[in-house]
């Protein structure tokens, strides 16, 4: 009998086979994922998050229901992926720029271990270092205000 492969990944952020990752470029239409990620990354984090890719994830054929997921981080491969819904004129800078910064902020803040097969990514340290970004309310309030644009 073949033995098992014990793999460290996490179960939030599943890895696409690296031919979706290739498809995928950090220039919008509207905005550059990569010179918001360096300006956040030279202002909130002094440099230190190296070696990450930054890329407008893929289109869907159809808005979800009920979940929008503006972004997400497989800290293993260093990819931050942000939905490309965002890639619009109405979407503020300083609301991609706090979503951006909000998935930059699980590079440095370390998951809590609940159980052999449970963790929390936003800790009380990540929430406090979250509410520490100046736009922090104003885009909180933003999502609330503009998330039904996002669902069908």
């Amino acid at each position: 009998a073949k033995k098992k492969k014990n793999t460290k990944r996490k179960l939030a952020h599943p890895k696409l086979p690296m031919q979706r990752q290739l498809n995928l470029r950090h220039e919008g239409t509207h905005f550059d994922l990569r010179a918001i990620f360096d300006h956040l990354n030279h202002r909130y984090f002094r440099g230190r998050l190296r070696g990450y890719e930054v890329m407008w994830g893929r289109r869907r054929r159809h808005r979800p229901r009920e979940n929008f997921v503006f972004g997400t981080i497989q800290e293993q491969d260093r990819v931050i992926r942000i939905n490309p819904a965002l890639d619009q004129p109405f979407v503020p800078t300083w609301f991609l720029r706090y979503v951006l910064y909000h998935e930059m902020l699980h590079s440095v803040v370390p998951d809590q271990t609940l159980s052999r097969n449970r963790r929390r990514v936003h800790t009380d340290e990540f929430n406090r270092r979250e509410r520490e970004f100046p736009q922090y309310r104003r885009a909180r309030r933003w999502e609330e205000e503009n998330l039904s644009r996002f669902l069908r």
